[in-house]
């Protein structure tokens, strides 16, 4: 159980440490990017270096205070805002943003925690490299935040989610001490994977301050489509056939539901759409590809071979990049046309390919029986994440079913967990599925992790009750 920080200690802490490195916490900077959790904390530290972070967790650990990790404070399941409890010191990496080094040869760059995803992204560029996560916020979001919660995004299709990019790290523990973690190898079979233990442990068991990430050669040519499909069965018919056409060029497959393009056509207006009558069901496929291949020929050769046996019904194909960007700007909006709209409760969830196809319309119709409502269902088919959120109906606002909300998301998670799913596909569980993950979660593997969380951090200290409840 940790303590809520006293006058004198936040005086010793900003005497050991560089000037202006701890303040007070400003009104609304922790908060909950929804808008329902006020976070707390008795200061905000922000480090300039490691042996600053270092001095940081050492000094909080000797007086049981808790520390919360922040990056760029666009986590949706409060892994960095803590509501409630005493009150910890939030540790900011915003100043811990350099590129400590680049790699061409070996196709790996070096990066402190607090760098902008987006400025990772264009540090490899220069390089004429591709760093290839990419999320809706990567314009804010941190590097360290995207380990710390092993982000997917939307080229986990080819390139795998955030622990799939990462070859070391630089983490300081719980103790204050320093994991020097940093190496390049792509093979390192020496015990215990202590690198993936960091990744997805959502600041609970360390902080990471540096990481050592893959690069890939940039695609020489790349072209998007989208596609209607008839239903999600056709969606994923077309991911099939789409695999066995283009194979590993294949960096995206987004299903994309009406119900999201009415909403960009409600709230966002100025969003071009690529189809005039609005389709229940569609895609956004993405290819890119080196050489001499001409990913336009592949993804018409896809359409052909699709609306012949059925699958498509229609689409569109990029002419240049700037179409392209105009259909990934469909695709990215999504997200804040559901901000815009207001949902009565969000759910990232995962479930096995195959049974995707039942899964929605199950979901669906079990959701309309407990209230006048809409699904708008979309994201990552060609990984099995899925974003399910529930909508009012129009012209109805959100707090009309604040009633529901606690079945509505139960309902949701219930089905994920009968069909084998996951009710956490890539953003965490911070705080807010803590419930969740005791309610769904294998007991043995509540139990490990209990003993890894008890072992490494054994005063609790680290980002206390993000992920495991806090002990008492």
């Amino acid at each position: 159980m940790t303590r809520t920080p006293t006058p004198e200690f936040l005086t010793r802490l900003a005497a050991a440490l560089p000037h202006d490195t701890v303040r007070p916490r400003a009104a609304g900077e922790l908060d909950d990017p929804r808008g329902r959790y006020e976070g707390r904390a008795a200061a905000v530290a922000r480090p300039r270096t490691v042996d600053d972070v270092a001095t940081i967790v050492r000094m909080c650990n000797e007086a049981g205070v808790g520390v919360v990790p922040l990056g760029g404070g666009t986590g949706l399941v409060l892994g960095q805002v803590a509501y409630d409890g005493a009150e910890p010191i939030a540790l900011s990496l915003e100043r811990m943003t350099a590129v400590r080094a680049v790699y061409p040869s070996e196709n790996v760059i070096v990066v402190e925690a607090g760098a902008i995803l987006a400025q990772v992204q264009a540090a490899a560029e220069a390089q004429d490299r591709l760093f290839p996560l990419s999320l809706a916020a990567e314009g804010s979001c941190r590097i360290g935040g995207n380990l710390a919660t092993n982000a997917g995004g939307l080229n986990v299709l080819r390139y795998g989610n955030t622990r799939d990019l990462c070859l070391g790290l630089e983490v300081v523990m719980p103790t204050g001490e320093i994991w020097h973690g940093l190496k390049r190898l792509r093979k390192d079979n020496t015990g215990y994977d202590l690198k993936n233990l960091m990744i997805g442990s959502e600041g609970t068991l360390g902080v990471i301050t540096a990481a050592a990430l893959r690069l890939y050669p940039r695609p020489a040519q790349e072209a998007a489509a989208f596609m209607v499909v008839r239903d999600p069965q056709g969606a994923l018919d077309l991911l099939s056939m789409a695999r066995d056409l283009i194979g590993e060029g294949i960096s995206a497959f987004e299903l994309i539901s009406g119900v999201g393009l009415d909403f960009l056509t409600d709230v966002l207006p100025d969003v071009r759409q690529p189809f005039e009558t609005r389709p229940d069901w569609c895609v956004l496929v993405d290819v890119g590809l080196s050489g001499d291949g001409d990913p336009q020929e592949a993804l018409g050769a896809l359409f052909e071979a699709a609306h012949t046996v059925g699958i498509v019904e229609d689409g569109v194909i990029s002419a240049s990049e700037t179409q392209r960007a105009e259909f990934w700007a469909v695709r990215e909006n999504i997200p804040e046309g559901n901000k815009r709209v207001g949902a009565i409760s969000s759910h990232d969830i995962s479930v096995p390919l195959s049974r995707i196809p039942d899964f929605i319309p199950e979901g669906i119709a079990a959701l309309e029986a407990l209230g006048d409502i809409r699904v708008n269902c979309f994201g990552h088919l060609g990984d099995g994440n899925l974003h399910y959120n529930v909508f009012p109906a129009r012209g109805r606002d959100r707090k009309e079913f604040d009633t529901i909300r606690a079945s509505v998301k139960q309902t949701v998670h219930d089905l994920v967990h009968a069909y084998d799913g996951s009710v956490s596909a890539e953003h965490g569980v911070g705080r807010l599925k803590v419930d969740d993950l005791e309610r769904y979660q294998d007991p043995i593997k509540l139990a490990a992790m209990r003993a890894i969380k008890d072992a490494l951090d054994p005063n609790g200290i680290m980002n206390p009750g993000a992920v495991l409840r806090a002990r008492d």
